[in-house]
């Protein structure tokens, strides 16, 4: 090799480094690695092993003549077993060329595999006589990390001349080799290190989320669920192309850092009372308060009967007094349950209750409901008074106080913004930052109608079951026509057919009735 041909091979080594450096995907990295030391050496055929457990394991196998790929990004998998580092009976094995190369820490450089008697070529002959090939010239040269130890080997198989014949490796092709694979053993680490802190950080997450599921199961489900589905949409617009969204692409790192801002989107909820998170019915605090009603009703019924039996009551009297007791606090129990709104009539007759006069045991006579069971029943919606919903709805301030408190890496920057914007409206009517759709990244609007559609379907609700689709479909077209969602996104959403991937996965057959999706979008057209 002239000296001209060594300083274009070592700029281009310094050129692979660069390349290896900005590499982020594992299985690309190392493909990536291997077909460039092949090239820098013009090797016919290379692979590439990692140490694990004592063990080398076939990471890619490249072959030039052979057309053979196997590992990397090829999708064919490489059944060869790993190579042992150890015999037996515990000793190194120095047997095989790329195993004695990791126990002896040094490069191994065979001129004539045939010709050498030091280590075993049994299964490489075995190969040759299978496949036709002839392996000849060997070079393995162990990787080894910022500190010293030893990651993997590379293995360069049968160095081509310009002739197109087979010759050994020159001492110049091991120094660049040897070169490549310190630079290819370093990125591998960090990105390995960068997965590493990924996956720890990804875990810590889980652990908060896991930490809300403890505290109620009616939010675990949620904070699993909406990323998920806001992954599936994102998606889903990112391939459309057509509208205002056409230009709409995620890369890796979008894709990573809303799949982070989902997992994180309620994260805020941690701080939330359980008995508000959980309330199941109006009067539930620690326990249901039904309960305590129903101990007075007794105490009314049994007061009746002592009145009847004393003849203070004829047993007409009797008779209807106790129908009214029995009429009422069936009532009582009915409202509790919460659900649609409630009408005027029931609220009047709620308050004719509540002033209903009882007596308890050693004190004065006084109204039937306290202050606070009123004003919870009264409740015409649901089962949250404005306060407690007050406290809900601050989950989402708290979570945006967490997230902008953190020092987010520059690809992780809109997490906060993406994960704060779930419950914004388009209309700039919503919370907790009153924005508006065009104050909104696509990403935001995306978690939002992920967020809703969840909490219209999901099964484990205290206060209500889970809807069906068609159901659940309509009411989210009738937000967007009320510009509560997006209604680009929605339509997207329609189109695509992401809710139904969604309800394969995580609704029951019950839930999954025949949508009219043509009339959906059909609405969404006339607004």
């Amino acid at each position: 090799m002239t000296e001209a041909e060594f300083n274009l091979r070592l700029a281009k080594l310094n050129a692979i480094g660069a390349a290896l450096s900005a590499e982020t995907q594992v299985e690309r990295l190392i493909e990536s690695i291997l077909v460039a030391a092949t090239d820098l050496v013009r090797a016919d055929a290379g692979t590439l092993y990692l140490v694990k457990d004592k063990a080398l394991h076939f990471k890619i196998l490249l072959n030039t003549s052979l057309g053979l790929a196997q590992g990397g990004t090829s999708g064919v998998p490489i059944k060869l077993p790993p190579v042992p580092l150890q015999l037996a009976d515990g000793r190194p094995n120095l047997a095989n060329v790329v195993a004695c190369a990791v126990n002896q820490n040094c490069t191994i450089n065979i001129a004539d595999a045939y010709a050498d008697a030091q280590y075993d070529f049994s299964g490489t002959r075995r190969f040759d006589q299978h496949s036709g090939y002839h392996s000849k010239s060997f070079l393995a040269v162990p990787m080894r990390d910022h500190e010293g130890r030893v990651i993997g080997v590379l293995q360069l198989i049968n160095a081509i001349s310009e002739q197109h014949q087979i010759e050994a490796f020159t001492s110049q092709d091991q120094q660049l080799v040897e070169s490549l694979a310190s630079q290819a053993a370093i990125a591998l680490t960090n990105r390995r290190l960068v997965l590493s802190l990924q996956e720890l950080f990804e875990s810590f997450i889980k652990l908060i989320n896991l930490a809300i599921d403890d505290k109620s199961p009616y939010t675990g489900g949620h904070c699993q669920r909406v990323p998920e589905l806001t992954m599936m949409l994102a998606e889903a617009v990112s391939a459309y192309g057509e509208g205002e969204l056409a230009e709409f692409r995620l890369n890796e790192h979008d894709r990573y850092e809303l799949k982070i801002a989902g997992l994180l989107h309620d994260c805020g909820k941690i701080t939330t009372p359980v008995h508000v998170v959980d309330k199941a019915t109006k009067l539930q605090t620690i326990f249901d308060r039904i309960a305590l009603l129903d101990t007075r009703f007794e105490v009314l019924l049994r007061d009746l009967e002592i009145s009847y039996l004393r003849g203070d009551l004829s047993p007409a009297q009797f008779s209807a007094e106790q129908a009214t007791l029995l009429s009422e606090r069936e009532f009582l129990r009915t409202i509790n349950h919460g659900g649609e709104a409630m009408a005027e009539a029931d609220l009047a007759r709620l308050d004719q209750i509540a002033a209903r006069s009882w007596t308890p045991h050693g004190q004065a006579a006084q109204p039937f409901l306290s202050t606070d069971e009123l004003e919870n029943l009264a409740i015409r919606k649901g089962t949250l008074t404005a306060a407690e919903r007050d406290i809900i709805n601050r989950h989402i301030e708290v979570t945006i106080q967490m997230l902008e408190s953190l020092p987010w890496p520059a690809h992780l920057q809109n997490v906060p913004e993406y994960a704060g914007g779930h419950h914004e409206r388009m209309d700039g009517r919503g919370y907790p930052k009153g924005l508006k759709r065009e104050q909104m990244s696509v990403q935001a609007r995306i978690m939002g109608i992920a967020d809703v559609f969840e909490a219209l379907t999901a099964r484990d609700r205290p206060y209500k079951d889970g809807m069906k689709l068609s159901t659940a479909l309509q009411i989210l077209t009738r937000m967007a026509l009320e510009q509560h969602v997006d209604a680009e996104l929605l339509k997207i959403f329609l189109l695509s057919r992401v809710w139904q991937d969604y309800a394969a996965k995580f609704l029951t057959a019950a839930q999954c009735d025949e949508v009219n999706v043509e009339a959906l979008l059909a609405q969404l057209a006339r607004d």
